[in-house]
């Protein structure tokens, strides 16, 4: 790509993907640029002069506009732009074509390995999980982990005990969340067994899960200890995830059509190359998964203002349509319930790697959803239904964002960053690379490196790389973050008790 792209033939900036000094001279589109100041990697710069109010248009969108006079070759970010984003719109349907060209899987490829349950679903890891139902055990969860960590290997992946703060003195919606949250961990397919670590008198205590949220639900994975009822509850909770791991050392891999396959797409610390390298790339890898079946799965709802109309315009039909325009008023009701400004976005992290505005940023995240048709719209924990492309309604926040994923039935997540991070969620969390420079630093972090676009690499190339690398993981390669990390992070609305 050189020292600069410009992305769409209709912008009228530039950004760079190196540091670029000021007084360089080239020529970019039809304009003759000499760079006015330095403009570091990531950043924009004008390829014309702009009036104060003049829309600045990048991805072949207004991103916001000019807050002063701009000239030709000057450095476009926070101190000379600002939003266009406004309250609830109103929106038409107007569905685009939604075609995409990408090659026929071979056969070898149509499969992963992973491990098939008694519900039909299938999972990429045989991990046991401790689940507490409430954060008044949390330390026992740990505890017992503890005394069972030498219960993994052979065909069981790890053992894990999640913890969280939540589980009581909620009401309402909040209250519903945590017990849907939970329920959905509970018969995760990744776990091949499950301990459910009550207190006993807690608001979503077990007998509550049992009879409402996990009446339908496949549990013959699942264990359940009230800690309130037992003498030594570390010492029976050991003895129960004994007894969980002889069942779930019998299940073994086996070849699972990739259609079963659901990844959740994330982005977190991103930076102004996120959008040009590493999510176009994972919207590469969407449209190939989707297109042979297979399901991916677009949060952080907040991040799509701005972009939101492309999506309702990939829209399946007008009933999914209406789905997502409800998906993002909804949100902006939700900062207003709260006093909160809608666009207080993008992060201290974004404006330093090169975004300027909550468009800026919108335009850039939803580049991983590629280009295939909208299948459905999802509420916060509820399970995919449809294979495709879904929508998922969660807020931008890394660790929330990837837990809902988890929750929807993501068996992977990937997530692309420029700035780095080194948090896992509760499924193996692939942390791609918007720039080599981050991949080189951070090689205890980076599990795929999206910089080399700038390189040479073709996104089709990197998009069927990334496929492939994904079906080593499904079938049981580890990820950097498996090895240290594993985090849990339930949606909290309401008040506490």
């Amino acid at each position: 790509m050189g020292k600069f792209t410009i992305i769409n033939e209709a912008d009228n900036v530039a950004v760079a993907l190196k540091d670029l000094k000021a007084g360089l001279s080239f020529t970019a589109g039809n304009a003759s640029v000499t760079l006015r100041e330095d403009i570091p990697r990531g950043h924009k710069f004008a390829l014309k002069d702009f009036l104060p109010g003049e829309k600045i248009i990048k991805y072949g969108f207004p991103i916001g506009c000019a807050s002063e006079n701009i000239y030709c070759g000057q450095h476009v970010h926070i101190h000379n732009i600002k939003t266009l984003l406004s309250d609830n719109l109103e929106y038409t349907y107007t569905p685009v074509s939604t075609e995409v060209q990408v090659p026929e899987l071979r056969e070898g490829e149509k499969f992963f390995e992973g491990y098939v349950r008694e519900d039909g679903r299938a999972g990429v890891r045989n991990e046991l999980w401790i689940i507490p139902t409430v954060g008044c055990v949390n330390n026992i969860a740990r505890e017992i982990e503890r005394y069972t960590k030498e219960l993994a290997g052979g065909n069981i992946d790890g053992v894990t005990a999640f913890s969280h703060p939540y589980g009581c003195s909620q009401m309402g919606d909040d209250q519903e969340n945590t017990r849907e949250a939970l329920s959905a961990l509970i018969t995760h397919p990744n776990a091949g067994g499950v301990l459910v670590l009550g207190l006993g008198c807690e608001n979503s205590n077990i007998r509550v899960l049992k009879e409402k949220y996990l009446k339908d639900r496949d549990l013959s994975r699942v264990k359940f200890l009230n800690c309130q009822d037992t003498e030594d509850e570390v010492e029976e909770g050991v003895r129960l995830m004994t007894e969980l791991a002889e069942k779930a050392s019998l299940y073994e891999r086996e070849p699972v059509p990739i259609s079963r396959l659901i990844v959740g797409m994330k982005c977190g610390g991103s930076d102004g190359l996120s959008g040009i390298t590493a999510n176009p790339v994972v919207g590469r890898f969407s449209d190939i998964l989707t297109r042979a079946g297979g399901s991916t799965i677009l949060t952080e709802v907040p991040e799509m203002f701005g972009a939101e109309t492309i999506l309702m315009g990939r829209a399946e039909n007008e009933e999914v349509f209406r789905k997502t325009v409800k998906l993002i008023n909804d949100f902006k009701d939700y900062y207003r319930f709260h006093g909160q400004t809608i666009y207080e976005n993008p992060s201290p992290g974004n404006k330093e790697g090169g975004i300027s505005t909550l468009e800026d940023k919108a335009l850039g995240c939803t580049q991983k959803s590629g280009f295939s048709p909208v299948r459905d719209v999802l509420g916060y924990g509820e399970e995919l239904k449809k294979p495709g492309l879904n929508l998922l309604s969660a807020p931008g926040n890394d660790l929330v964002a990837s837990t809902a994923l988890v929750l929807s039935g993501a068996q992977i997540i990937l997530f692309t960053t420029g700035r780095g991070t080194p948090f896992s969620s509760p499924v193996p969390t692939v942390k791609i690379s918007s720039n080599s420079a981050l991949a080189g630093k951070k090689i205890n972090w980076i599990d795929f490196d999206a910089g080399r676009l700038t390189e040479g690499k073709t996104v089709e190339a990197m998009g069927t790389e990334l496929f492939n690398f994904v079906r080593s993981v499904a079938g049981g390669r580890r990820v950097k973050s498996e090895n240290t990390f594993r985090d849990l992070a339930i949606f909290k609305t309401g008040v506490t008790l």
